[in-house]
């Protein structure tokens, strides 16, 4: 199975014009990329981004990446998939996380507490909705129709067309040995083709536990890309991402993204990339990321250089690079921000077919 590219568009809001996501969306839908993918925090949602460009293109998958388990009961999740599957012609992807402590307990005020068991039951009643099922649950978290009252078990009202994909944002190793039992297909961050058989091998093991191997599902890994002569400069856009994730996307207890980085090696670099985030030294924490992190899990530099990347990243088992363009260093103007990301797509379409790993 060769590699398909997807498109990360990520967060709109903090002052960029959703109009250039819009831009962006249909050039992908224009030049094949197989999927575009919309993030949400605690600003724009990516549901409704998503059906937004749901209307305005035409061939290109849609997908959440990711819903957030603790924003929406697990039936609201299932009834805005139907939609926005239906609405597209059978074109959405449901990613979904348990997003991090922070915004969980902090914006939606639920408990983080056993993430795992939760997302179980999350994606069961889910699956129990999408194949209009009768949605009756006796879970731990979840409990449908509730026992003391009038409710019924409910059957979903739209009618699929199709068994929409799921999808799950993984780091730790058993939530990706949970992804691999319960899903489709696999959303990553920091993925590097040099680490990324211990990560699958998690993966696998889950695979394993229903009789079911690697081939068919999806390795979809973000990564962030910088098209230009020197590998040096194209690192300094992506500085302030990696260290925001590695220091700061979390407390210094409960950090998956850090530990990940303790995972592939970089224990010293990751402590000290949070200590100095933890104190407000961001810029400092910047610089401390090292480049080999930055350039192992994303793609810089020349065309022929991110050709090279990309033969890696397929023989890694990616099956999905989806890409998120980064402009190069001194380019703050929207305007051209956007026309480097339109550049950088077509860049990666000619690579990938240099490379001669796309599906």
């Amino acid at each position: 199975m060769g590699m398909r590219l997807g498109l990360n568009l990520g967060y709109w809001g903090a002052g960029n014009d959703p109009r250039a996501h819009l831009a962006l969306a249909q050039e992908a839908d224009r030049l094949g990329y197989s999927v575009l993918w919309a993030a949400e925090a605690y600003g724009s949602d990516s549901p409704t981004m998503l059906a937004w460009l749901a209307g305005q293109t035409e061939r290109i998958d849609l997908g959440s990446a990711i819903m957030q388990i603790p924003a929406r009961s697990p039936a609201m999740t299932a009834m805005t998939a139907a939609t926005i599957d239906g609405i597209s012609g059978g074109r959405f992807r449901l990613g979904l996380g348990v997003s991090g402590p922070q915004v969980s307990e902090g914006w939606h005020g639920v408990r983080f507490a056993k993430p795992l068991a939760r997302t179980r039951e999350y994606v069961d009643i889910v699956r129990l909705a999408l194949h209009r099922k009768p949605v009756a649950y006796d879970g731990q978290f979840y409990q449908l129709p509730l026992p003391d009252g009038p409710g019924k078990a409910l059957r979903l009202t739209v009618h699929p067309t199709r068994e929409i994909p799921l999808y799950l944002a993984a780091v730790g190793p058993r939530n990706l040995e949970l992804a691999g039992e319960l899903v489709d297909g696999w959303l990553a961050v920091f993925l590097a083709p040099e680490f990324a058989a211990e990560q699958l091998r998690h993966v696998e093991a889950g695979r394993a536990k229903v009789g079911k191997s690697l081939d068919g599902f999806d390795v979809v890994p973000t990564v962030p890309v910088v098209v230009g002569d020197d590998e040096q400069a194209c690192a300094e856009p992506i500085r302030g991402y990696a260290a925001l994730y590695v220091g700061g996307m979390g407390s210094r207890e409960q950090n998956f993204y850090n530990r990940l980085a303790v995972r592939m090696g970089y224990e010293q670099a990751a402590a000290q990339v949070q200590d100095l985030f933890l104190a407000k030294k961001h810029r400092e924490a910047m610089a401390a990321v090292p480049f080999e992190f930055i350039d192992r899990t994303s793609l810089l530099g020349t065309p022929d250089r991110i050709a090279d990347r990309l033969v890696a990243f397929a023989e890694a088992g990616v099956t999905t690079l989806t890409v998120a363009p980064y402009p190069p260093p001194g380019v703050t103007e929207p305007a051209q921000i956007l026309a480097h990301a339109t550049h950088t797509l077509r860049v990666l379409v000619e690579a990938l077919e240099r490379a001669g790993v796309g599906a």
